[in-house]
């Protein structure tokens, strides 16, 4: 087999400049990303954009849609029939795109959460049954560490639908257990007593001031809800289980009882003309027998 050097070198010379125009559509594509990413990045920042969504939209998304776009354009300056291509991957896109349809309405739910700001990283949240600080957001899920320190992962599109409680939003956390006393007990005197040891905790604020207010009257006891306010809510839980320690035990202290749920039974004497009625009732039905 003998290798043509004139006709070769004739395809060479024909192809060399759509070579070089495919090349410079490449670096002019290149080019505009790196000269646009950083106005981009600085116009959504002053929107306010969360700095994990601008990294994913302008280093991920756009970026390959850029270089997407110069690659066809290189491609049809080749000679290779784009439409056909792009025919090709538009169905097997479509093919994709309904086999992993849950991942993708996680991924538009971590875009909605990334634009919408529920919630930041650190911050304590109550989701799907699930209390804990948000350590990760990424476009696919959100992740908590729980107090037990253990990591679970929730899909974003269970967080959209969920109701969702953000603990940490608004700074001050106000701290609300419950206590009850017996009916006989001063409610006054239970609150002040509960009052003077909660006040006594370093990690409750003098303002707003706590307070003790009547919840329910229960079937057993009166309860009180007690209600404190804390500047960190990393304190929420550890806090919450200390003020209901603490009220017990300056309640004992004061000689003031907290029931256990009792049921109280009263038996009244039956008469005598009542016993003597039903007497004479059974009386007569025995005689129609």
């Amino acid at each position: 087999m003998q290798i043509d050097i004139e006709q070769i070198t004739t395809q060479a010379v024909a192809w060399t400049p759509r070579l070089i125009a495919a090349l410079a559509i490449l670096i002019g594509f290149w080019a505009i990303y790196k000269i646009t990413r950083r106005p981009i990045r600085y116009a959504m920042k002053r929107a306010d954009f969360d700095e994990v969504l601008i990294r994913m939209l302008v280093d991920s998304v756009y970026r390959y849609t850029v270089f997407v776009f110069g690659i066809i354009m290189a491609a049809s300056q080749l000679g290779i029939n784009v439409g056909a291509a792009l025919a090709g991957v538009g169905v097997i896109g479509i093919a994709v795109g309904f086999a992993a349809q849950d991942s993708l309405s996680n991924i538009i739910a971590g875009f909605l959460i990334f634009w919408d700001k529920p919630f930041q990283i650190r911050d304590w949240i109550t989701v799907s049954d699930q209390y804990g600080q948000v350590t990760n957001i990424t476009m696919r899920s959100t992740r908590i560490r729980t107090r037990s320190n253990t990591y679970v992962i929730i899909p974003n599109k269970n967080i959209i639908d969920e109701v969702l409680t953000n603990h940490s939003k608004d700074g001050p956390t106000r701290i609300k257990v419950t206590v009850g006393i017996a009916y006989k007990e001063s409610i006054e005197q239970a609150r002040e007593v509960i009052l003077k040891a909660i006040s006594e905790m370093d990690i409750v604020l003098e303002h707003p001031k706590p307070n003790v207010v009547v919840e329910m009257l229960d079937s057993s006891s009166v309860n009180l809800s007690v209600r404190a306010w804390i500047k960190n809510t990393d304190h929420e839980r550890p806090v919450s289980f200390q003020m209901l320690e603490i009220s017990k035990t300056a309640l004992d202290d004061a000689g003031i009882e907290i029931p256990f749920p009792h049921l109280q039974l009263f038996v009244d004497d039956v008469k005598q003309p009542v016993w003597e009625q039903y007497q004479s009732s059974l009386a007569n039905k025995q005689v129609e027998n």
